[in-house]
């Protein structure tokens, strides 16, 4: 999707200011961006997204699991497949 439909899905935050925390991410290694004419559209690593979430389970728990618990159930219902959104005009598969 392009920062300014992220936006606007999100919270209709400003294209710029989504931009900004999307390069971020980009630097990260969790999302990839690529030009189609004059936007930009920014995807999702779903294997690096993945790993941090994993690492964000093991590590932020600090022994108490049951505060993953929710997420756990959460990821098992997951078929692996993602879903489709819906813009305006068009469809995305994200």
């Amino acid at each position: 999707m392009a920062a300014g439909a992220i936006g606007a899905a999100l919270d209709g935050s400003a294209s710029s200011r989504v931009a900004f925390h999307l390069n971020h991410l980009q630097q990260a290694g969790l999302i990839v961006s690529r030009r189609e004419g004059r936007s930009i559209i920014y995807s999702a690593i779903f294997p690096a997204l993945s790993d941090l979430v994993a690492f964000l389970m093991r590590d932020c728990c600090e022994g108490h699991c049951e505060v993953c618990d929710r997420a756990i159930k959460l990821f098992a219902q997951c078929e692996g497949r993602p879903t489709k959104l819906r813009t305006r005009n068009r469809k995305r598969i994200t």
